[in-house]
Order: C-alpha cells, then structure tokens, then sequence
C-alpha cells in the first residue's frame, strides 16, 4: 500500500458520481462577468435586483470598471494625445479598453437572456438593458476617444473593389458525381 494514496480516497478527482459539466471558457467567462454584474448591483445605494435595474446601473457599471482598467488613455491637454507610442510616461488615467468593454457586454447580454427566462432565441435588445441604443452610444463613444486619443483612426473598412488582377479560386463540389 502507498502512503501517498489512503484507500479511502480515490487517486482520480471525480466527486463521488456528483460530475459537473466543464464549462468552455465563453461559458464561464460570462458566469464570471455575470456575478460581477449582480454584485456591483448590491453595492449601489439603495441595492439594486436584477428585476429592476436598466440601461443607466449597466452604464454606471462600465464606468465602475474604468478604475480597474490597463488602457492608457491620454487627455486632450495631454503633450502625447494622438500619438501611439509616446516617448515617456504621463498622468493621464488608465482605462477599460473599447474591445474589452464590448465583449464584456456581448457575454451579458446574453447571459440577461438567460437568467430573465428567455427562450426564444430572438433579439433582445428591446427588453435587455444590455442592448439599449444608450449602451450602444456609449460603447462607440469610448472606442472613438480612444482611437482619438492613440493616434488611431477606427473606420469602417470599404470593401475592396474587385481588380482585373485578382484571382478568383472556383470549387466544384465532386461529391455528387456518378462516377464518369
């Protein structure tokens, strides 16, 4: 018998016949980002439930998340606004980065959907404070001051018009051939 191994305790980690799912990463991500949420609204002055809060606590929560950002995000006054890598440090505050702030609502919108008893598969922005134009508004806002304040224009790319050059690679499917 190996004394690293008592005989009432099994060398592989299953709980007994008790086995949970594992969850994928988006999964658990958006549990994570879910609880967040659900207790940033127990912190509010006066508490908030999940019944009653809208698009102004999701906002209030974004803006909540700021202080824990790792996005410098240079001010207008400030000598290296604009600029994409400035030479030296600066006071100005570090942020929630745009990208972060969007897959973050993404996550819970659709975990809203799942707690509130949605079923339906159907857009939710008209019921789901997550999806208010407000949040939308927002969301833009943040990613154009960032862009502004890195040096970075983010516009919508045009497609490419196609060129006389360009090669255009043709599939043909065989599976469907009677063998000629």
């Amino acid at each position: 018998m190996s004394s690293h191994n008592p005989p009432d305790h099994p060398p592989s980690s299953s709980n007994s016949g008790h086995h949970k799912p594992q969850l994928s990463r988006y999964e658990s991500q958006k549990l994570r980002d879910w609880n967040t949420f659900l207790q940033y609204l127990k912190t509010l002055n006066p508490p908030t439930t999940t019944s009653r809060f809208d698009h102004t606590h999701v906002l209030s929560f974004l803006n909540y998340l700021d202080q824990f950002g790792k996005t410098k995000v240079h001010n207008q006054a400030c000598v290296f606004f604009g600029q994409p890598d400035p030479p030296s440090p600066c006071t100005c505050p570090l942020k929630q980065a745009w990208g972060s702030l969007d897959a973050l609502i993404g996550r819970l919108r659709a975990a809203y959907d799942e707690h509130s008893g949605r079923s339906d598969g159907g857009r939710s922005s008209d019921n789901n404070p997550f999806g208010n134009g407000s949040i939308r508004i927002h969301l833009r806002e943040v990613r154009e001051s960032q862009a502004k304040a890195r040096g970075i224009s983010h516009r919508k790319k045009k497609r490419r018009k196609k060129n006389k050059n360009d090669v255009v690679v043709i599939k043909k499917d065989f599976s469907n051939s009677s063998g000629s």
